[in-house]
């Protein structure tokens, strides 16, 4: 890690209030890691019984719907307009669920549960190959094992189980 002001290497230093914390000696100063945000959704219909996933081009597994929060923006917004631009579809009521940080992509995962309106999705042919409804335990099958995406999954379903949404 390197100071994002003066890019001199960081090292770790212990902060009474926080701990371990990256420190740049150049700048004396504690630098807190900065990540991306992003919202995930589990999408589902409005009877309840059928998961929508997607690929993205160039891709083989099935995800979860997801974007990253634009600076200014709340992650509420940002779960609408990443639904409408990827399928042309609304939302018509949504959840927040948990969140997850994403290594592989340091970004601060947000998960929501989505109902969508009816009808068929219009997928973003720029980003996504396919769009496709699956009942739960199709769902469960399709999507990538031991991922973040899994685990939102598998918390959701135990959520519409209790009929909470």
């Amino acid at each position: 890690m390197f100071c994002t002001e003066c890019g001199e290497k960081l090292s770790l230093m212990f902060n009474h209030r926080e701990g371990l914390v990256p420190f740049c000696k150049n700048c004396n100063e504690f630098r807190f890691p900065q990540f991306a945000t992003a919202v995930s959704m589990i999408v589902i219909n409005r009877s309840r019984d059928k998961i929508l996933l997607a690929k993205h081009v160039g891709q083989e597994d099935y995800i979860l719907f997801a974007g990253y929060v634009k600076k200014g923006e709340t992650a509420e917004k940002a779960v609408t307009r990443e639904f409408k631009e990827e399928t042309k579809l609304n939302t018509v009521k949504f959840k927040y669920m948990s969140s997850r940080y994403h290594e592989p992509k340091n970004v601060l995962m947000l998960n929501y549960l989505v109902m969508a309106e009816d009808g068929e999705p219009v997928l973003d042919e720029e980003e996504l190959s396919e769009v496709k409804w699956f009942t739960f335990a199709e769902a469960e099958n399709a999507i990538k094992k031991d991922s973040t995406a899994q685990i939102f999954l598998k918390n959701a379903m135990a959520e519409l189980k209790k009929n909470i949404f």
